[in-house]
């Protein structure tokens, strides 16, 4: 296996870890790291998904005792029982937004371009929701994941269909639009998590076996370090931010986006950085 395609796999690994679960788009930074790594082919779209279900399993190792307090409390308790509707109910809406139009949009949305667009308007709306948040707190009518009802989650589940537009953040998405719609942003933040096992797991399995002719045994190095990598940078993304969102706002990252996105669409229409398509 050529060690430069190892050291692009490290690296894309590095930056999916780091990003999936802040409200920054880890779609979009693979987006932009690819492309200027000239990591950005057919195999690479699928590498790029594949690589999240190591995320995944550093957030099943970080919430286990939740997780496996829910599943052994299944039969019997009410709580879990609903706890587990309403991770399902999330998940549901894109499923189903995501078999209808996911081909077309990779086809059509998937440029530098439209990436720095959305993290700009992104990041406004994170401004928006936190202010609107600080002068009202009593708009935060549920404090844990607990509280939510089946149409709070189904609420959330649209609400992580924006993430479909690249750049978006899916991560962003269900914090964001589970703050302005009720959730405390500690509730908001921990349902993304778990919202995010079903929906990236079924995400990265469905473009394994839809690119299945891309791949052969040879690749298995290269998704192997991904997947590694992705796992070591998310599990310390994972605990850094549950210890950053006790005693701060997501205005940081608001701010982190706009000037991101600003700086992309500047470098691309002065032609300093040849963005690939």
């Amino acid at each position: 296996m050529d060690i430069v395609l190892l050291m692009k796999a490290a690296v894309m690994g590095l930056v999916e870890g780091l990003t999936e679960f802040l409200p920054i788009s880890s779609t979009g930074h693979l987006i932009l790291a690819g492309a200027l790594l000239g990591f950005d082919d057919d195999k690479a779209k699928v590498f790029d998904i594949a690589i999240q279900t190591g995320a995944i399993f550093a957030v099943i190792l970080v919430y286990w005792q939740k997780i496996r307090d829910t599943v052994l409390a299944l039969p019997t308790e009410q709580q879990a029982q609903r706890f587990a509707l309403n991770v399902a109910i999330a998940f549901f809406p894109a499923v189903i937004l995501g078999l209808l139009f996911g081909k077309a949009i990779k086809a059509n949305l998937f440029t530098p371009v439209v990436v720095a667009s959305t993290f700009i308007v992104g990041g406004f709306i994170i401004l928006w929701a936190e202010r609107r948040q600080a002068k009202n707190p009593a708009v935060a009518r549920i404090q844990e994941v607990e509280q939510m009802t089946p149409i709070d989650a189904l609420k959330v589940g649209l609400a992580q269909c924006l993430a479909m537009i690249p750049g978006t953040s899916r991560s962003g998405a269900t914090i964001i639009g589970g703050m302005l719609l009720g959730l405390s942003r500690k509730a908001a933040t921990d349902f993304s998590f778990y919202l995010a096992i079903p929906t990236l797991i079924g995400a990265g399995a469905y473009s394994l076996y839809k690119e299945r002719a891309l791949l052969s045994l040879t690749d298995v190095p290269l998704f192997g370090v991904g997947l590694v990598v992705s796992f070591v940078s998310a599990w310390l993304c994972i605990r850094w931010l549950l210890r950053f969102i006790s005693t701060h706002s997501f205005v940081g990252f608001a701010y982190y986006r706009i000037v991101f996105g600003l700086v992309v669409l500047v470098t691309a229409w002065s032609g300093s950085v040849t963005w690939a398509g």
